[in-house]
C-alpha cells in the first residue's frame, strides 16, 4: 500500500512538474502532460485522468494569471471576451463532434506543442507592448470574439489543443507580446479548466484522491516558479525558455503516447 502511494507520488510529481512548467511559461493545458502519464503508468481511465489534469490546471493557471497580472502582463478585458466565446463554442463543437463519428485527433495538441516550441526558438515573438496597445479597443474586441470562436469550436470538436491554440492566436493573429499573451491565456484557462474538471467529476464520480492531491500540488508549485521566472526574464530569454520547455514536453508526450500503442 505504502509503496503504491510512493509510486503515485513519483509519477504525479514528474507529470505535475512538466505541466506546471508548461502552464507557467506558455499557458499550456496540464491535461496534455498529466493525462498520458496517469493513463500509461498508473492505469487510470482516460476520463478520470483528464478530470484530474484539469483540476491541476485550475490552481496552476490561477496562480500564473495572478503573477502575470501583478506584473501588468494580463489583458483582462479582452481575456473575458475571448473566454466567454471559447466556452460557448467549446460546447457547440462538442455537440457537433457527437454527431460525427471518429473525429478524435489526440495527437493534435502534441504536435502543436512540439512545433510551437520550435517556432519560439527559431522565430521568437518580439512584439512590444507599445505596438500591441496601438490597436483600437473595438478592433481588439472583434478579434477576440472571432478567435475565441475558432479556438472554442476546434477544442470542442477534437478535444485538444486549447492552451497552445490560444497562445498561437494571441501572438500570431492578435499581435500580443509574449508575456501578455501567456498571462491572458492562463487567465482564460483558469475558467475553462474549472468548467471541465467540475463536469468530469460530476459525470465520472470522485477521482483517485492521492493522484488528485499530488498532481494539483506539483503543478501548482512549478507553475508558480515558472511564472515568476517568466515575468522577470527578457523577451529573448523568455522566447528561448518557452521554446525549449514546449519542445521537450512535446517530444516527451509523443514518446509516452507511443508507449501506449
Amino acid at each position: 500500500m505504502g509503496g503504491m502511494i510512493i509510486f503515485k507520488f513519483v509519477i504525479c510529481f514528474i507529470a505535475g512538474t512538466g505541466a506546471g512548467l508548461g502552464t507557467g511559461f506558455a499557458g499550456m493545458s496540464a491535461a496534455a502532460v498529466i493525462s498520458p502519464m496517469l493513463i500509461t503508468f498508473l492505469g487510470l481511465p482516460a476520463y478520470e485522468a483528464v478530470g484530474i489534469a484539469l483540476a491541476g490546471d485550475v490552481l496552476a493557471s490561477a496562480v500564473s494569471a495572478y503573477t502575470y497580472g501583478k506584473n501588468k502582463n494580463l489583458d483582462i478585458r479582452n481575456g473575458v471576451v475571448m473566454m466567454v466565446t471559447v466556452l460557448l463554442f467549446t460546447l457547440f463543437g462538442s455537440w457537433i463532434a457527437s454527431l460525427v463519428p471518429n473525429t478524435t485527433m489526440g495527437s493534435f495538441s502534441v504536435f502543436m506543442t512540439l512545433l510551437l516550441g520550435i517556432k519560439f526558438i527559431v522565430k521568437p515573438v518580439m512584439t512590444t507592448k507599445e505596438s500591441m496597445t496601438a490597436v483600437s479597443a473595438r478592433k481588439r474586441t472583434v478579434q477576440s470574439i472571432v478567435c475565441g470562436t475558432i479556438v472554442g469550436f476546434i477544442c470542442g470538436f477534437i478535444g485538444a489543443g486549447g492552451g497552445m491554440m490560444m497562445l498561437l492566436i494571441l501572438t500570431g493573429v492578435l499581435g500580443y507580446e509574449l508575456k501578455t499573451a501567456v498571462g491572458t491565456s492562463v487567465f482564460i484557462m483558469t475558467f475553462t479548466a474549472l468548467t471541465g474538471s467540475v463536469s468530469h467529476f460530476a459525470i465520472g464520480g470522485a477521482p483517485d484522491l492521492w493522484c488528485l492531491i499530488f498532481c494539483v500540488a506539483s503543478t501548482l508549485l512549478w507553475a508558480r516558479i515558472a511564472a515568476k521566472f517568466a515575468n522577470r526574464a527578457s523577451a529573448a530569454t523568455l522566447n528561448r525558455a518557452t521554446g525549449v520547455v514546449l519542445a521537450v514536453l512535446g517530444t516527451a508526450i509523443l514518446v509516452v503516447n507511443m508507449t501506449t500503442k
